[in-house]
């Protein structure tokens, strides 16, 4: 349980919601309802283990934060409890309700056991798999897809973890971990991402079944370089390789030449790779300190202000990624 006030308010409520929900517990020391509520919350919270956090805010002593919560979500009363999540309030509930009412509330924002865990492994897995120790990585990922199996980041790095590997058993394994995928990425409301780990899938499965072996296929380029079927194999086997790169060349080289060859397949597997290359958008980050934060200046009248809302930060931009999207943007226009 942590208290806020004015100044750890983004720090340790905004930022920190980015990470876990944690429920804010408006109250006063005059306030009756206020001290039933408390230990209820309290015992609620070391029942949860983790999976959310108890914040509590005195009213009387924190009357700006309290009075632009209130005023946002229309509540004239203590006790007041407010759900924080991704840097914003997303939801609350006024009055002394009993356990039974607060875990409905809570079962809407905070995660379950297995989801909770499930995500810990995700986290510890893409550790070991930067340290190169993708044995654990799998054996972690497989252990939170069990305990979740609607952890879509955990289905999307296993395919990645099974595509690098490239042996037969581990691209049979990708497909059966992709399969839940399949229906997302079809249809009229197509799903991007499993739309392109699965497009990414069926090209290196497509090429290790045609079997042409790279001299073969780089000779019959060389021979008629409007061999589209031939340059979109290589392709995919420089993907099957590991070589995303030299696969999205060779995928450009047929954009430039003939964007509408096979359906527009060489525009639609360059973008999947792109797509299976960027990591997922963070949540909403907390505010900085900038003009109307607290403690800054700038404000019209040269007061702090309170920023309840967190700001939407974007991933930091990935070099090789933007220039490729360049490089396609300058093929198609």
């Amino acid at each position: 349980m942590i208290d806020i006030t004015l100044e750890n308010f983004e720090t340790d409520l905004l930022a920190a919601s980015q990470q876990v929900p944690i429920l804010l517990d408006i109250w006063a020391p005059w306030c009756g309802p206020c001290k039933q509520l408390g230990p209820v919350l309290e015992a609620l919270e070391a029942e949860y283990q983790g999976r959310f956090v108890l914040a509590k805010l005195n009213a009387d002593e924190q009357p700006e934060i309290a009075g632009q919560l209130s005023q946002m979500f229309g509540v004239r009363s203590i006790p007041f409890c407010v759900m924080f999540a991704g840097g914003q309030p997303v939801d609350g509930f006024v009055g002394a309700l009993p356990a039974e009412k607060i875990r409905e509330f809570l079962a809407k924002h905070v995660p379950s056991e297995g989801e909770f865990a499930a995500d810990a492994e995700v986290a510890q897995a893409e550790a070991l798999a930067e340290d190169g120790q993708t044995g654990g990585a799998v054996d972690l990922l497989l252990d939170a897809l069990a305990k979740d199996p609607n952890n879509d980041e955990a289905r999307f790095d296993l395919i990645a973890l099974m595509l690098a590997e490239g042996s037969d058993t581990a691209l049979q394994h990708a497909q059966l971990v992709a399969e839940p995928l399949r229906p997302r990425a079809t249809g009229l409301l197509v799903e991007a991402r499993p739309a392109a780990f699965v497009r990414v899938l069926d090209a290196v499965l497509g090429v290790r079944a045609s079997g042409r072996p790279l001299s073969t296929l780089q000779e019959a380029i060389a021979a008629n370089k409007r061999d589209f079927a031939a340059r979109f194999e290589l392709a995919s086997l420089h993907l099957a390789l590991g070589r995303q790169t030299e696969a999205m060349d060779e995928l450009l080289e047929i954009i430039m030449r003939d964007k509408a060859w096979n359906e527009e397949a060489a525009r639609k597997l360059y973008v999947a790779i792109l797509e299976t290359m960027t990591r997922p958008q963070p949540k909403p980050a907390a505010p900085g300190k900038g003009p109307g934060a607290p403690g800054a200046a700038g404000a019209p009248d040269g007061k702090p202000r309170l920023e309840i809302a967190g700001k939407v930060e974007v991933t930091a931009a990935d070099p090789v990624i933007d220039a490729y999207r360049r490089k396609l943007s300058m093929a198609l226009f």
